[in-house]
């Protein structure tokens, strides 16, 4: 069973769990002074560490007002503090070989550092100075509106990049979550200093602050500097607040948007295809089914759209199939690339894939797809990165933490019926399909 991740009332501040894991691992979450909550996983023999700053807040969380401030803070937090300038910044990760970096999501903004273990104090002390005392200067902020007009030219410039946001919109349509993460050039244009300032003092302070670490590290040491650096940054950790709730979902999205949007590109050589429809959310009880109907459909060199799309009949190089999850819906869809006279057919064998997994599945492309999920999901997670990653995304979204022998034993306890209803649900849902490149 998972251990649940209750949301400490204030009189448990200073309290701590322990949870024991697969192979000595050990996960120790505790509640600071003022709402901050604290997770570390301790791995034996690990010499790296990451330390993560999460808040619960992504591009889905903006008003109208502040719309492209969470990615706009991501960026400008880097540019410097009270105590730091951008360089010192960088230098202090350079100077150890570490790396230091940011992820804005749809309903998440994560800052992290991975250093080796002997240089996690600097690394946490860095990182929550960026959290709380980043300067956001006026100059800083019109300099970086440049950089992220650049990142988002950068980005129209990529086809797969421009199907993935088209089709968030084409299913999603007015829905938050259909909104490009980093903003467009208008709304990145338009926005204030005074906007993104307000965005920051809102979504920023102890009660919704999640910090997790992983790898050789101490959980007793990293809360020690976790409220250090906080108070050091000026925060006040006096108040008896509790941690912020979790996510409460939007409305459900009931319909697609738009069922088929044609973007026309005369320089490029190929014609990309997205072809799906709404997915399942992060919580949804048939997630594992969904990872195994994935792997079987296009989630690797052995699934049925590589096999029958690239492997006997030549026509694409790209395609895959792939699941994006989130609080309340999610997305699923088909992506492949291919020169612009065979799309149509290519087109068309992608959705007749998607329907013929309605009709079965045998034993051992079941076992197959098991198996491939097993050795990534146990593979990805030897590095600290991914630890933490999980740490965090635990606390946030899930509000239960499995262990990994757990989550092998969900994937391995899926059955084929399982994999056939989910199937059959998926290819009866109102589909869109996205096309960008030359017009045909």
């Amino acid at each position: 069973m998972p251990y649940v991740l209750p949301l400490v009332a204030p009189s448990s501040v200073g309290s701590s769990v322990t949870i024991e894991q697969d192979h000595g691992a050990v996960i120790r979450r505790s509640i600071l002074p003022g709402g901050v909550r604290v997770f570390t996983e301790t791995i034996p023999g690990m010499r790296s560490a990451t330390i993560g700053a999460w808040f619960g807040v992504g591009s889905r969380d903006e008003t109208d007002e502040h719309a492209g401030s969470t990615h706009f803070l991501e960026h400008l937090l880097f540019k410097g503090t009270a105590r730091r300038s951008a360089l010192d910044i960088a230098e202090a990760f350079d100077r150890v070989g570490g790396e230091s970096n940011a992820l804005t999501g749809k309903e998440y903004t994560c800052y992290y550092a991975r250093v080796i273990d002997q240089d996690l104090p600097m690394a946490i002390d860095v990182i929550l100075d960026m959290v709380t005392s980043a300067r956001l200067d006026q100059a800083d902020f019109d300099m970086e509106r440049g950089v992220i007009l650049e990142e988002i030219a950068m980005n129209e410039d990529d086809p797969g990049d421009v199907i993935h946001e088209r089709f968030a919109e084409a299913v999603l349509g007015g829905h938050p979550l259909g909104r490009p993460i980093g903003g467009t050039p208008e709304i990145i244009e338009s926005v204030s200093r005074e906007a993104v300032w307000e965005h920051y003092t809102q979504h920023y302070g102890p009660q919704t602050l999640i910090v997790t670490a992983a790898g050789g590290v101490d959980h007793d040491v990293v809360c020690a500097l976790v409220e250090q650096a906080l108070l050091a940054g000026g925060w006040d950790l006096s108040g008896t607040g509790a941690p912020a709730g979790r996510r409460d979902p939007f409305a459900p999205v009931a319909s697609l948007h738009t069922a088929e949007i044609d973007v026309i590109r005369t320089e490029l050589e190929q014609a990309h295809l997205l072809l799906g429809a709404r997915g399942f959310a992060a919580t949804d009880d048939r997630r594992n089914t969904l990872a195994v109907y994935n792997a079987i459909l296009g989630g690797g060199m052995s699934s049925r759209l590589f096999q029958e799309i690239r492997e006997k009949r030549g026509l694409t190089y790209t395609v895959y199939s792939f699941g994006a999850p989130s609080a309340e819906t999610g997305l699923f869809g088909i992506y492949a690339a291919c020169t612009p006279s065979k799309a149509p057919e290519v087109e068309r064998l992608m959705a007749h894939e998607l329907e013929r997994m309605a009709e079965g599945v045998t034993e051992a492309e079941l076992e197959r797809a098991k198996g491939q999920i097993a050795g990534s999901m146990v593979l990805r997670l030897e590095d600290s990165y991914s630890r933490m990653s999980r740490l965090g995304k635990a606390e946030m979204a899930f509000g239960e933490l499995w262990s990994i022998g757990e989550m092998l034993d969900q994937v391995h306890a899926v059955t084929a019926d399982e994999v056939v209803s989910l199937a059959a649900e998926i290819a009866g849902r109102e589909r869109a399909v996205v096309r960008v490149g030359p017009a045909r």
